[in-house]
């Protein structure tokens, strides 16, 4: 099978991100990395870019240059991944998308609820996928909680509680470092801080496995660090479209938590644990049962589970191959639409365009609630009420 071509925008040397992406986009031999834009310096950009392999001419100084460059070229990118600043990443999309490009978004997606309506409509628009990287939901074993939910082995789900939880912003005195200040910087980042960094990520997650969508929710945000604009710690309460309770705790000054993401599902015929930094374990508890260890890699999981696992059962599969899922399904998802056939349910499971803006419209509840001492809000963006 021929490769697609792959490009990138941002993650450039020593970004956090970059690396995950290139690795996941080339393990499984399905994309070429052909052309990119990496760094807000135009010649460090090329330098890195040339190093990385990336022919002269396709190691580009900033994404306008990468767009005119590849937008005529018999050879060009299939798909676009965006690793910018958040402030960024409209323009950039919507650039790539009116171009003919599909595009994978770092999240969140836009700034603005406003914005993520008008890329959902522009992805329906010109076909072309705008999938956002929540890149956890690419584990086997939270595809595998998914099919469970969805095939009624929990029963009706009653409760869901995700965490995403670190310390590595607790640091009053980092204030000035460049990693750190631009996350709480409005100009920079938005209306929110913890909760549209890594709240998002635990939110979407409890979408991604329940199948439902958050409607309202309730917050209490907080500044722990004084000096900071945007919030830092959050709680949030929310409830979902079919009629599961929802409760997240999100944090930045969390010291002794390294990532914190966890998520958990409580329905009526039993309960599931996940933790991503033990990705290999998926805890059941069946009602009235013993506690049930579910191994990545085993015999008998669900197809999704299946498709997801690379490596034999009882070695580490971590988040780059996380991000490989994401990039596997993206390759299957543009190829069923070149070759107009329709794609494998168990790789329609990268997250959509739809699904960046459901986020950002519950990052403005969050901030609204937030403001209104924890007052509920609507979390459906409008196009969705």
């Amino acid at each position: 099978m021929t490769r697609l071509n792959w490009g990138m925008i941002g993650g450039g040397e020593g970004s956090q991100i970059g690396p995950a992406h290139r690795l996941g986009a080339g393990l499984d031999g399905l994309f070429t990395f052909a052309a990119g834009a990496l760094d807000h310096r135009p010649d460090a950009g090329r330098d890195y870019g040339r190093r990385l392999g990336l022919a002269p001419d396709r190691a580009y100084g900033d994404w306008r240059e990468m767009l005119d460059g590849e937008r005529n070229r018999p050879d060009r990118v299939d798909l676009v991944t965006v690793a910018t600043p958040n402030a960024t990443h409209f323009e950039i999309t919507k650039a790539f998308l009116q171009a003919g490009f599909h595009v994978l978004c770092e999240k969140p997606m836009t700034i603005t609820v406003e914005e993520g309506e008008e890329i959902v409509r522009l992805s329906r628009e010109t076909g072309r996928i705008c999938a956002v990287n929540y890149g956890y939901t690419g584990y086997s074993l939270v595809r595998h909680m998914r099919a469970m939910v969805a095939r009624g082995d929990l029963g009706r789900v009653r409760l869901v509680v995700a965490e995403f939880a670190h310390g590595h912003h607790a640091d009053a005195a980092d204030a000035d470092n460049p990693r750190v200040r631009w996350r709480y910087d409005p100009a920079q980042a938005g209306v929110s801080a913890q909760f549209a960094d890594c709240g998002i990520h635990a939110m979407h997650m409890a979408s991604f496995v329940t199948g439902q969508e958050v409607e309202r929710l309730s917050a209490d945000t907080a500044s722990c660090i004084e000096s900071r604009v945007l919030e830092d710690d959050a709680m949030v309460n929310f409830r979902m479209s079919g009629g599961t309770v929802g409760r997240l705790w999100t944090s930045s000054v969390a010291i002794g938590r390294q990532h914190g993401l966890t998520i958990q599902v409580f329905g009526e015929k039993g309960g599931l644990r996940w933790a991503q930094e033990q990705p290999n374990q998926l805890f059941y508890m069946p009602l009235g049962q013993r506690l049930q260890v579910i191994e990545r890699g085993e015999a008998g999981l669900s197809p999704e589970a299946d498709r997801s696992s690379r490596v034999t059962i009882g070695h580490a599969e971590g988040m780059p191959l996380a991000f490989a899922n994401i990039y596997k399904d993206l390759a299957e998802a543009i190829r069923a639409r070149a070759e107009g056939r329709a794609i494998d349910p168990a790789a329609d499971l990268y997250p959509k365009a739809e699904d960046g803006l459901r986020s950002m419209a519950a990052v403005y509840a969050v901030a609204a609630s937030g403001k209104a001492m924890g007052e509920w809000q609507d979390a459906r963006p409008p196009m969705f009420r």
